[in-house]
Parts: C-alpha cells; structure tokens; sequence
C-alpha cells in the first residue's frame, strides 16, 4: 500500500520538499491555507509566487483542508514558520495517526519561550513519542533543490530508526540525506545561522568586503557553537551540515531571505520595509531577538548577535555595530570554543 505523505505549507521550501518527495515516487498533498495557491498548484502544477518558472510534478495535490491534509498520513513533513508551529500542530492533533512520521523543517525558536521546534511539537501533540520527531536541516535553497542541484541535508531524531526513516523518505540521486543523533544541535545551528545570514547581508551592503565577511562566518560559529553547547548539543554537529555547511549556503548566496534582508537594511532601508518588500518569512528577526535572550539565559557570550539586535530593534547604525564589534576588548579565539563534549 502507498504511503501518504503530506508537507505543510506551501511556500518555497515546502514545494520544494514535496518536488523531492514526487521525484521518488509519492503522491503528496501539499497544504495551503490560500484557496487561490491550491487551484494554481492543481491546474498549472506552478506555484508561481514562490518559485517561478518551475513545473511541479501532478503527483503534488494541494489542498487547503488541513485535516484532509493530515488524516491516515504515514508521514508529515511541517515548513510551518516558527511563529505558527504550535497554532498549526494544535490543530492537526485531532487527526493525527499515531504512528505517523513528523518532520520539521523549520529554522527558528519560538517566541517568548524560547523554545525549539521539537519541544513546541511535544507540548502540542502529547500523544505522539517526541522521541521520533525529526528536524531536517543543512545548506538548501528551495530554488536550488527544485531544480534536482546537488544538494546534502541532515535529518535528526533521537530514535535512529525514525530519522532513517526520515532518510529512506527523502534520499534521491540530488538530494542526498545524513542522519545525526543530536536534535538540539542540528535545530540550534539550523536558526542561528540565519542570524550570521543577517549580519552577511549587512557587511556585503556596506562593502566590507571579504574578509570581513570571512570573519563573521568564523566568529558566528564560535557564537552558534557556544550557545548550542550550553543548550546541550554535541559541538561537533556545527562542524558538519547543520553548521558550517548551513552558514556557507545562508551567508554567500542571494538566494537566502537573510542575506537579503540584511543587504536592504545596509542600504538605508527601515526593518518594516525591508520585511514588507521581502513577502516572505525572514526568520532571522525573530531568531535574533530569540538569540539575544537565550544568551543571557545561559550566561553566553554572543557579541555578533547583540550587535545585531541593537541594529533591528534598536535603532543602531549597521556602521556604529561593526566599529564597536571591532573595538572589543582583545581576547583569544581558542578559549571561547568547546573543544570537548
């Protein structure tokens, strides 16, 4: 019998991922709260708003009915924004299997509880074993991945087997699926990176050139990597997809929203209109003020992402932060980085 799989929602990366799935074989149902997106998706197989000038497989059927969408799914893959995580699992709680799979593929914490994406899933869906929820994350652009480009990503669980399950799902010739056993690890350095992917599109904007940027890649991971480890996770995993691999893709590519953002912002741009212009989720704002708290929260030391809250949400110069980044007091670059687990 078929398996039924379904992805929420539609925007860039979840049609992405439902290319991914119809390209090995499953009928998907792609769900959308916009009935005007489910009848493009259905009639021109485009989703033209997100991702143009690309077919989409007939095997992809949108639906706007969240529970068609969910009932006797064997396997769930949630794009949902961090911001709507909890209110979209509440939601689907009533028609979940219980043995379904559920992946997350989303970048961010929650707001106010700082939480990651998994812990909301496990206060939403209690019946669920939160021991198989899996987080999909690495270097992936959805305009990238649609068109079947090369693309490597990394599925967590602690349960092995559903994160191999998760990998048997998604596996392709172009898209090749690791698994790591480290949940926190890969959801931390799957969000923080967005802030860094922030500070990119700053210091390209500015003109700082490369080594400037090269250095807040290699600082922003002794950030990502300090705060991922007092939250618990092995800091090996910032070595590999979820990590480094994801900062690489975020920060030197226009095709990321954060990269963008920032660039908007380094050109004079007020943050309201940089994310009206964008039309999309720019996780990153949010992420940095998430980061800004849990930094305090466990006495870490982020100095990029406070910069980078004072240029969001308080009014500073994108100049003044990077002077004042430069002016630190000196210090070692070794000392700050966990060399053990």
């Amino acid at each position: 019998m078929k398996q039924k799989v379904s992805v929420l929602v539609a925007g860039s990366w979840g049609t992405a991922l439902a290319s991914v799935l119809a390209d090995n074989g499953k009928d998907v149902l792609l769900w959308s709260r916009n009935e005007e997106q489910v009848l493009e998706i259905n009639d021109k197989h485009t989703n033209s708003r997100f991702l143009k000038d690309v077919s989409l497989s007939p095997s992809i059927i949108a639906t706007n009915s969240l529970q068609d969408a969910v009932q006797d799914a064997d396997a769930i893959i949630m794009v949902v924004p961090s911001s709507g995580m909890r209110e979209v699992a509440s939601r689907m709680r009533p028609f979940l299997k219980k043995d379904a799979l559920i992946i997350h593929a989303t970048k961010g914490f929650e707001t106010g509880t700082l939480k990651r994406m998994t812990e909301v899933l496990a206060d939403e869906l209690p019946e669920m074993d939160a021991s198989r929820f899996v987080v999909l994350s690495g270097p992936s652009h959805a305009e990238e991945v649609i068109c079947q480009m090369p693309t490597t990503v990394v599925v967590a669980a602690q349960d092995i087997q559903a994160a191999e399950a998760a990998q048997d799902l998604l596996i392709t010739s172009y898209f090749r699926v690791y698994t790591n056993p480290d949940v926190t690890g890969v959801e931390v350095g799957g969000a923080l990176k967005n802030i860094i992917g922030l500070g990119a599109g700053l210091t390209d904007g500015l003109d700082f050139g490369d080594n400037a940027k090269a250095a807040l890649v290699t600082r922003g991971l002794a950030e990502i990597t300090r705060l991922g480890t007092a939250m618990g996770a092995n800091p090996l995993t910032f070595a590999g997809l979820a990590g480094i691999g994801d900062l690489i893709a975020t920060c030197t590519s226009k095709h990321s929203r954060n990269w963008r953002a920032g660039n908007m912002l380094a050109k004079g741009m007020l943050l309201d209109d940089v994310l009206k212009e964008m039309g999309m989720v720019v996780e990153g704002v949010k992420t940095t003020k998430a980061a800004y708290d849990l930094a305090r929260r466990f006495d870490v030391m982020m100095p990029i992402t406070n910069e980078l809250h004072n240029v969001l949400f308080e009014s500073k110069s994108p100049q003044l932060a990077a002077r004042d980044l430069m002016g630190r007091v000196r210090t070692h670059e070794m000392e700050e980085l966990p060399l053990t687990h």
